[in-house]
């Protein structure tokens, strides 16, 4: 295991300093909560997110972000971050954002009224022991009507206005469906541009779809900051299988199997670090912020040893990589970009004529 206290040599960003609120100053790595639950952890009570938070915190990591929907994530999150701070005089609440979303309560089951937003917001508060949040984002909004959506975003807003929240913004799957939702806010004087937009999966060696939408939510939409999750795509670009719960088709998991195989056979690589160095690399040229589950102390330093390769620019680790995209696209075939269903059917809103050039 990493040496907590000593392994302070290589930082993403300045530690224990007080942030300015403001999103374009969240770390470029966030550590993500979605772990601490029992989709990716057989006992979430059992891990060890005291100092996976130090180790965070340590290295320049200033952003959370969880979920009500990650089972105990909040809860989990909240006892620890409560103890660094109140009890440990480890840190202060405003050395660090706290991210989370609402909306979404379990696999099939949705809130988007205003009195759920509320409630759901002022429960997140007491779990996590704070008095704000700093980020909260509309949890998956492509398995929700649209107007219910936008009148979800107004009560965000409400509470934006009341400094409850500070920012809000709307996560989910299709990219296409988040910028369409992002573009009508952007057009919609009761909410106005967003200042997030979170997408997952989109950002990754199977999938760039996000990548291609990055500058068009910010000239087009206004929006702040786009954060890039799930750059493993939930545990699919692995040298393991793919946990039991990833929505992909067989034939997808089945090729990227094989691509990790592969890169693990003939350059002795693990695809995860591979996979890991290319969101990087291209997420880090437009500036944006990518969102790690890691469970482990050793996991996030095998991250941040990626980060560092990325940014040190090493000429023959760049020429290699690139070489290994190409052949790996190739590999994939037609799976490169595949995606999988996720949401219900929309119905087009009349309030808002989208330019068909955006």
């Amino acid at each position: 295991m990493p040496e907590i206290e000593n392994a302070t040599s290589f930082k993403i960003g300045p530690a224990f300093t007080k942030v300015s609120g403001k999103l374009q100053d969240i770390s470029k790595l966030i550590l993500g909560g979605a772990v601490f639950n029992t989709q990716y952890n057989d006992d979430p009570y059992n891990m060890d997110i005291i100092n996976l938070l130090k180790f965070a915190f340590l290295h320049g990591i200033n952003t959370i972000d969880t979920s009500p929907y990650y089972g105990p994530s909040e809860l989990l999150l909240g006892n620890s971050l409560n103890y660094l701070i109140n009890e440990a005089s480890y840190i202060k609440r405003d050395e660090f954002y706290i991210c989370t979303k609402v909306g979404r309560i379990k696999l099939n089951d949705f809130d988007y009224s205003p009195a759920w937003i509320q409630a759901s917001i002022l429960r997140s508060l007491e779990r996590l022991h704070t008095d704000y949040l700093d980020l909260v984002h509309l949890h998956d909004v492509e398995f929700v009507e649209e107007d219910k959506i936008l009148r979800a975003l107004r009560k965000l807003k409400e509470l934006k206005q009341k400094g409850t929240i500070r920012h809000f913004g709307i996560s989910g799957y299709p990219v296409d469906f988040l910028y369409r939702i992002a573009l009508l806010c952007a057009n919609d004087s009761t909410i106005g541009p967003l200042d997030s937009v979170l997408s997952y999966c989109n950002g990754c060696l199977q999938n760039t779809r996000l990548f291609d939408y990055y500058d068009k939510f910010l000239s087009n939409c206004g929006i702040q900051v786009v954060l890039n999750a799930s750059i493993l795509s939930m545990s699919m670009l692995r040298l393991q299988e793919a946990k039991s719960f990833h929505p992909a088709p067989q034939l997808l998991k089945a090729a990227v199997r094989e691509l990790a195989i592969d890169i693990k056979r003939h350059y002795n690589q693990d695809l995860a670090d591979f996979a890991t160095r290319f969101a990087l690399r291209n997420w880090l040229f437009k500036s944006g912020s990518t969102i790690l589950g890691t469970s482990t102390i050793e996991e996030l330093n095998a991250a941040l040893q990626q980060f560092r390769l990325v940014t040190s620019d090493i000429d023959s680790v760049n020429r290699r990589d690139e070489i290994l995209v190409k052949k790996y696209r190739n590999l994939l075939g037609d799976h490169y970009n595949e995606v999988w269903e996720s949401g219900i059917p929309q119905k087009t809103s009349n309030s808002v004529s989208i330019d068909p050039r955006y």
